[in-house]
């Protein structure tokens, strides 16, 4: 279970597994980016996540299972089926009657009605009195005008994991990412103001879209992206995107040699994401974690070798396709700019991939945490793409864990698509 973090009192080479013994570490509260509704506004949300709240006037246990009722017309209930009863330390229906609860669940359907189950009494809570619900402005865009300039980020966000035991990964040795780093990395991405931005080291598509809606809910990040990748821990990669997005692809399952002929997947992922600006041309982008340096550089390069060369054949069969295609691919590249698995991914010749390093001050480091100065994170744009870059305006905000709440720091670029 991950209910308790260990210490560990050093950060191993590009790991970024930073864990702490003896101290319980916990992340969203249960109820953070859930939005809480009147129980009468249920059937508007159907098949969402919601806090309800309400009054139960009625109850009633048949046996095999248990209705708590929110008026005598049961137009909307709450429903305990019998074999979560021990879960409760008493019989529901003499717990909840006549109370004023507020019920966390997901809106479903029965008989043309709205419902909630419940299985666990963590899922209610009494209230004294009714609460005021505040009116839900989250999720909704910032309100500028589109001037033709897309501002693109990159950002590892170093083990956004939440308290929960996932059965399906080794997750067990990563503690959930404390509330005051989850502030803090709100705050770095909040800075950067970017209007699409490619995320790595994230657990879940549902834990990232709860930390949007409770830490980032008025940056306008309608669309979120992340698909289940190779890693072991269950780290992917993700996309946050004020703009639509089109179609995604994942790679995660090709079989391709790695620098010694060995047979491999991406260690994580590789996700193609077309963005769909409201106005402009639509364009790529192939968010990458590679697989980092733990274990030693050279027994690790032939692997990130075989990624950036099989990264770089799908980039060539785009360019094949479409010449003048718009994208960039940007993230945790785990290895140097001048290193063999970079030049790999980077081409040559009229399908060369630029990156801007330049225009960044060369002290400025994207690893943060370790003895490592090179960056080691960047965005590269395609041909047709690094036309509209925008001069200068490649950065690299510079923090520590302390500050930022992640041991990467963040990579940072305009674009002029109109």
């Amino acid at each position: 279970m991950k209910r308790w973090s260990y210490v560990v009192g050093m950060v191993l080479c590009f790991s970024h597994a930073v864990v702490v013994f003896g101290q319980e570490t916990k992340g969203l509260p249960a109820d953070a980016g859930i939005p809480v509704i009147d129980w009468k506004d249920a059937g508007d949300h159907i098949d969402q996540q919601v806090i309800v709240q309400g009054q139960i006037v009625q109850t009633r246990n048949i046996g095999k299972m248990c209705f708590l009722n929110f008026d005598t017309s049961r137009s909307f209930t709450a429903v305990v089926r019998q074999e979560h009863f021990e879960a409760f330390p008493q019989p529901p229906e003499a717990m909840y009657d006549q109370k004023i609860v507020r019920i966390r669940g997901t809106i479903s359907v029965f008989r043309d009605k709205p419902q909630v189950e419940v299985s666990n009494p963590s899922q209610i809570t009494i209230l004294d009195a009714e609460k005021p619900i505040e009116p839900q402005t989250g999720g909704k865009p910032k309100v500028r005008p589109f001037t033709g300039t897309v501002t693109i980020a990159a950002y590892n966000t170093l083990n956004l994991f939440d308290e929960y035991n996932d059965p399906y990964h080794e997750d067990e040795g990563t503690p959930a990412k404390p509330k005051e780093q989850l502030e803090l990395l709100a705050k770095a991405i909040r800075a950067l103001d970017a209007d699409v931005i490619s995320l790595e080291e994230v657990e879940s598509r549902d834990y990232l879209e709860r930390f949007v809606k409770a830490m980032l809910p008025d940056m306008g990040y309608q669309e979120v992206v992340c698909f289940e990748s190779n890693d072991v821990r269950g780290i992917d990669c993700a996309v946050l995107s004020r703009f639509p997005v089109g179609p995604v692809t994942s790679y995660r399952h090709l079989k391709f040699p790695d620098g010694d002929g060995k047979t491999i997947q991406f260690q994580r992922d590789l996700i193609q994401v077309q963005i769909q600006p409201p106005e402009g041309p639509a364009f790529y982008m192939f968010p990458v974690h590679f697989k980092s340096k733990r274990g030693g550089e050279d027994t690790t390069a032939t692997v990130r070798i075989g990624e950036t060369r099989q990264a770089r054949k799908i980039l060539d069969d785009l360019l094949k396709r479409e010449k003048d295609a718009l994208f960039v691919v940007l993230g945790d590249f785990n290895d140097t700019w001048d290193s063999a698995a970079m030049k790999a991914i980077r081409g040559d010749a009229s399908g060369e991939l630029k990156g801007f390093v330049q225009d960044a001050p060369k002290e400025y480091r994207t690893f943060n945490s370790g003895e490592f100065t090179d960056p080691i994170d960047f965005i590269l744009a395609s041909p047709a793409m690094a036309k509209r870059y925008v001069p200068k305006s490649y950065r690299i905000p510079q923090g520590t864990v302390e500050s930022s709440g992640s041991d990467h720091n963040p990579v940072v670029a305009q674009f002029k698509l109109k």
